[in-house]
C-alpha cells in the first residue's frame, strides 16, 4: 500500500483551492500524464469522474466516487480500475490573508502484475506532484 501525504500553504482561498481541484473536466490541461478526464455523474454533493493515465507505454483508466464537502473536503473512493484499492482526502483550511492550507492524503495499492511494475512508479510520480500541480494551475487562472 502506497500512501501520499501532502500538503501547501498557497496565497488562494480555500474555496478558489476547492474549485480547481473539483473542476475534474479540466485536468488533462495540467495533472502530469493525464490524457484524460471526464464527469460520469454528478450530484449535489458527489461525483462519479473518470480520468486516464497514460505512461511507460500504458493508457489505464479509472473512476472514483467524489464525496463533496464544499471549500471544505473532497472524499474521493474507487469505483473501478487498476486498483486493488484507492481512497483519499482533499482538505482545504483558509488561514489569514486569503491563503489557505491544501492537504492530500491519498492510500492506494495497484493490482497485482505487469501492470504495477510497469505502470506503478507513473502513478507513484502523478500522486506525489499533485498538490503542486493545483498550486501552479492556480497561479495560471487566478493571476
Amino acid at each position: 500500500m502506497t500512501v501520499i501525504n501532502k500538503s501547501a500553504i498557497v496565497p488562494y482561498t480555500a474555496t478558489q483551492m476547492f474549485d480547481l481541484v473539483n473542476d475534474i473536466e479540466q485536468y488533462s490541461k495540467f495533472v502530469p500524464y493525464c490524457v484524460n478526464s471526464k464527469i460520469v455523474e454528478r450530484s449535489m454533493d458527489e461525483i462519479h469522474a473518470m480520468l486516464t493515465f497514460a505512461g511507460a507505454g500504458i493508457s489505464k483508466s479509472f473512476s472514483t466516487l467524489n464525496r463533496l464537502q464544499p471549500h471544505k473536503m473532497i472524499e474521493m473512493r474507487l469505483v473501478n480500475g487498476p486498483f486493488k484499492s484507492l481512497e483519499g482526502f482533499w482538505n482545504f483550511e483558509n488561514l489569514e490573508n486569503h491563503s489557505s492550507k491544501v492537504s492530500l492524503n491519498l492510500e492506494f495499492e495497484l493490482a497485482a502484475g505487469v501492470l504495477k511494475i510497469m505502470f506503478g512508479p507513473v502513478f507513484n510520480q502523478v500522486a506525489s506532484l499533485l498538490v503542486d500541480s493545483f498550486h501552479k494551475r492556480a497561479a495560471e487562472v487566478y493571476k
